[in-house]
């Protein structure tokens, strides 16, 4: 753990509950996300690998707070995630899914009155709206998955401005197609 995070249970990173990078009317951002050593987030709409452990950091991690995805994330997962508030991002105006609320740009997201209840907010895909909320993301977890893979969707190249501090590492098991390292990246 470093200072800006605090242990959760079984010991999971939790984000430290403090305001985004010095500005008191911008809430902190956080990315959590998987990716292959080539920066493959998903196939075909679909995660290409089983890292159980990494599902539990994940929850965990997100458990209590805000997620906020895009439309294709959110129908990948086929329903709300328990025990967070749930924003999907789409361009459809005509979109509705029940336990969610829906929002039609990344910077809306971003702007949605925040109350105690809602913790943190958490970044969770896909592809584009990673692409559009990297500047002003202040944490990113990082599950780097020691595999190349084939994939259509990818995490962006994060720039000399990052600074990565090892969390955990998972060797492969039965539960864990491959080995994996889970970072937390901050802004230098």
């Amino acid at each position: 753990m470093t200072g800006g995070e605090r242990a959760g249970r079984d010991g999971a990173a939790q984000p430290a509950p403090e305001e985004g990078r010095g500005t008191p009317s911008r809430r902190r951002v956080h990315m959590i996300v998987a990716r292959s050593k080539n920066g493959v987030i998903g196939r075909g709409g679909r995660i290409p690998w089983r890292l159980r452990d990494d599902m539990r950091f994940f929850r965990e991690t997100t458990m209590g707070h805000t997620v906020v995805m895009g439309r294709k994330t959110f129908e990948s997962l086929g329903r709300p995630l328990p025990g967070r508030r749930n924003v999907v991002v789409t361009r459809d105006r005509g979109f509705r899914a029940e336990g969610v609320e829906v929002v039609h740009s990344p910077e809306e997201a971003l702007a949605l009155p925040r109350t105690p209840a809602d913790g943190e907010l958490f970044v969770i895909g896909g592809q584009q709206l990673y692409e559009a909320l990297l500047p002003y993301a202040d944490v990113i977890y990082i599950t780097e998955v020691d595999a190349v893979v084939e994939g259509d969707a990818f995490f962006p190249a994060l720039g000399d401005e990052w600074e990565l501090t090892e969390l955990r590492r998972h060797g492969a098991d039965e539960h864990n197609e491959y080995p994996f390292t889970v970072y937390a990246a901050r802004r230098r």
